[in-house]
């Protein structure tokens, strides 16, 4: 019993010191830190930069006009822009009046301010420790914003968080957020925060005159991962300036003292909040001699002064604006022999005597009169000799250069596998007789897509573009130019490609081959003509006209029956992992083809699942995936049902337009089966061309598709067969079934001769009774009210 009292007694000792580190107030740099982006700065280097009898400086900090140090002072413009100084510190420390916030710099047309970091921590049980959490209101009448310049950045293993602000220019609120994973800490390296391995960041609009970071949750209390990450962190700060140190940062107790220290916010500062035109009326107008007006670019309104060209100082002071000496530096000066600055933010270039010219370096400059030297035949001479030299040189560059090339296209070609995929397709051709693979050229692929020209782009997306390519024989193809690749996976990658040219089914894009000579390999993929389903379903002003409720099923059914065989039937089982509409393309006769597989997995036979990184398609996306990390065939299930949703509806599977709680479409459908009003939400084309029965059933089926928990889900193989029996009943035998009443007392389906007359029947004219139908579906998705970008989930019980 002694190893587990101690072992309690580490972790409660832990736990304290990392409530300690949390509840321990930040302390403000008093050195501030070096600018990470270029900016301008020109008002305080005018000979005069603040008001006669003025501090110049507070601390380290040089204050210039329309700012002021001093409370009451009169040394700002006006009392929002002056700035506290703090002399009980040392040294002094200036802070914004309003919300007391340390400044460290001052530009023309921002300033920049401290920091703090929003932390969670927890127990090795999962318990919250303790939050501090960080927000920061201008208030109304501040002349400052929020800068664009700015990120949202979110770090740790198991969190989530939102940042909220308002525009009180356009009446606006503003709202996103980031989520955040990683299975083991100790592994994830820094660089980069595009993604969400440990550390995700987001941009933020300028405008905002608050910023808030709420709604920080943790799926699972960190418990999984709490030995290499204790917390999480949430923080706004400029960009470029903090660089995320992968498992350092995530377990580093000194985590938040260290980015609120380093990684300052930055605010653009502007003068009211009337336009150029309307404070050019106004008596207070605060531009100077030798300056101008600059609008502001964002919707709170405001203006601030630049001095002229040719001048430089402090715009907002009389005379602030001092004439350039262009000439002053001989070197840099513009002209060749004689600079004379002019008294109006100009200067003049000239020669001296016995020369002509305009005496500019980048003009005719200044040349020696009198000279008998023979200019036309030296020149001639100088020409032709640099011609030469000129074609020698090209000739010479292009041919090292085709040399370069082609010994590069070898290094990619061997780099990417190439000579192992050789010896894979001559064993499956000697061995099977079969088709393989086949290997193209770079130069092949290049006169295929008219050098990659724009008119021959078919899409383009976060992994690459696709071209239509020609072949010499005049094949039409389709080829796919991504963008990275996983140099330590390319065995992987050969194996697949191996495997998927092999997949031959009616309802499966067909991999034709690939290319190898370049730095990204490229896949060679047969050409479907016809567009996307997600095409045809959301085409402005309704679905196509040939998409009726009999193809819709059709293509259904096809789409089912593709990824039950690469599940269950192909030589190694395929998880698509990105099944959606606009992953379903349609040929000439709409016959659908599954495409796209490049976030696919091929799945050893004697696993039911993988861990993997999450990828998909926010609106498809398994959410008992995205909380585990487990792809499984019941991913795809449930992006099917997404699909099934939306043929049956005609609804885009995430939409901002509609309410919060109906914005999830596969939520929207399965609450709507529940009250009983499904038909309230189907397409048009659904209720009248298809029987009652036909959708109920198909729809139950959608539902069971999207269940949350995927043990509860069909197999793919058990859906396909499902739709191909639902096909099998026409509308009037589905009537007949159903043996629907008439007005006339007749009932349908009893007596021959009279099935016409029900085929006037449609879902317009039946109520639906769907009391059959029970779910545990529960909300899966958060989106921010006022943001474009749906958020991630974000638990709504805090641990």
């Amino acid at each position: 019993m002694q190893p587990i009292s101690n072992l309690a007694v580490s972790l409660q000792l832990a736990s304290f010191i990392l409530l300690l580190l949390l509840l321990s107030p930040p302390t403000i740099a008093q050195t501030p830190p070096s600018k990470a982006t270029t900016t301008t700065t020109t008002i305080t280097k005018g000979t005069t930069i603040t008001k006669p009898g003025c501090p110049r400086k507070c601390g380290n900090l040089t204050v210039p006009y329309p700012f002021g140090v001093g409370l009451g002072s009169g040394c700002a413009l006006n009392p929002s822009l002056e700035i506290n100084c703090n002399t009980s510190s040392n040294p002094p420390m200036p802070l914004i009046t309003q919300n007391q916030l340390h400044v460290y710099d001052i530009s023309d047309s921002q300033v920049w301010i401290s920091n703090s970091v929003t932390t969670r921590c927890y127990t090795p049980t999962g318990g919250m420790l303790g939050q501090n959490s960080a927000g920061i209101d201008l208030g109304n009448s501040s002349p400052y914003t929020f800068s664009d310049k700015n990120k949202f950045t979110v770090v740790g293993c198991d969190d989530s968080a939102v940042m909220t602000g308002n525009n009180l220019g356009n009446g606006k609120r503003f709202g996103n957020g980031c989520v955040v994973s990683c299975n083991k800490p100790e592994n994830v390296i820094g660089g980069s925060c595009i993604g969400s391995a440990g550390c995700c960041q987001i941009t933020i609009p300028n405008g905002l005159k608050t910023a808030n970071v709420t709604n920080m949750r943790s799926p699972f209390g960190h418990a999984r991962v709490w030995s290499g990450n204790p917390c999480g962190y949430a923080f706004i700060g400029e960009a470029g300036r903090y660089s995320f140190r992968g498992s350092d940062d995530l377990k580093d107790s000194n985590f938040s003292r260290r980015v609120g220290e380093s990684v300052p916010i930055v605010l653009d500062w502007a003068i009211g909040n009337l336009s150029c035109e309307g404070a050019r009326k106004k008596d207070d107008y605060a531009c100077k001699e030798k300056s101008h007006c600059v609008d502001v670019d964002y919707d709170y309104g405001g203006y601030r002064c630049s001095c002229d060209d040719g001048y430089m100082g402090n715009p907002y002071i009389s005379q602030g604006c001092q004439d350039i000496d262009e000439c002053e530096d001989p070197n840099e000066n513009p002209c060749e022999k004689i600079c004379t600055n002019t008294p109006l933010g100009s200067y003049t270039c000239s020669c001296p005597d016995g020369y002509t010219g305009d005496g500019k370096k980048n003009g005719q400059g200044c040349v020696a009169t009198g000279s008998e030297f023979p200019w036309i035949k030296f020149s001639v001479g100088l020409g032709i000799g640099f011609l030469s030299l000129v074609g020698g040189a090209t000739w010479l560059y292009f041919f090292v250069n085709k040399r370069k090339l082609i010994q590069l296209r070898q290094q990619f070609f061997q780099q990417n596998g190439g000579l192992i995929l050789n010896q894979r397709i001559t064993t499956i051709v000697d061995s099977a007789g079969v088709d393989a693979a086949k290997i193209f050229t770079a130069e092949e692929l290049k006169r295929a897509t008219n050098d990659y020209s724009s008119d021959r782009e078919l899409g383009r997306g976060g992994n690459g573009v696709v071209y239509k390519g020609i072949l010499p024989d005049n094949h039409v193809v389709a080829i796919k130019k991504s963008k990275t690749m996983d140099e330590s996976k390319i065995e992987e990658f050969i194996n697949e490609v191996v495997i998927l040219t092999q997949v031959n089914h009616r309802n499966v894009v067909k991999l034709i081959g690939c290319c190898l000579e370049v730095e990204v390999p490229m896949l060679v993929y047969e050409y479907i003509s016809h567009g996307t389903l997600y095409e045809h379903i959301h085409k402005p002003g309704g679905s196509s006209d040939w998409l009726s409720w009999e193809i819709r099923l059709r293509i259904a059914t096809e789409t089912a029956g593709a990824l039950a065989y690469l599940h269950s039937s192909a030589a190694i089982p395929i998880f698509h992992r990105d099944v959606k509409s606009a992953n379903i393309l349609l040929d000439d006769n709409y016959i659908a083809k599954v495409s796209d597989f490049g976030a696919s997995r091929l799945i050893p036979l004697d696993q039911t699942h993988i861990a993997t990184l999450v990828q998909g398609t926010f609106g498809y996306l398994d959410p008992e995936y995205f909380r585990t990390g487990q792809l499984t065939k019941k991913s795809d299930v449930y992006s099917f049902g997404v699909v099934i949703c939306e043929l049956l509806t005609g609804m885009k599977p995430v939409s901002s337009e509609r309410r919060e709680e109906e914005r999830n479409l596969a939520a929207y459908v399965v609450r709507s089966m529940e009250k009983n009003q499904l038909f309230k939400i189907l397409d048009r084309r659904v209720l009248k061309e298809a029987a009652m029965e036909q959708v109920e059933r198909v729809a139950e089926l959608a539902r069971r598709c999207v269940h949350l928990n995927g043990r509860d889900r069909p197999t793919m193989k058990e859906v396909a067969m499902e739709l191909e029996r639902l096909r099998k009943f026409n509308k009037e035998m589905w009537n007949r079934e159903l043996r629907i009443p008439r007005d006339d007392g007749i009932v349908v389906g009893q007596m021959d001769g009279q099935m016409g007359s029900s085929s006037s029947l449609d879902l317009y004219t039946l109520h639906l009774n769907s009391t059959a139908f029970t779910s545990e579906y529960s909300a899966q998705y958060t989106t921010s009210s006022t943001s474009s970008k749906p958020t991630f989930p974000i638990s709504t019980s805090p641990r």
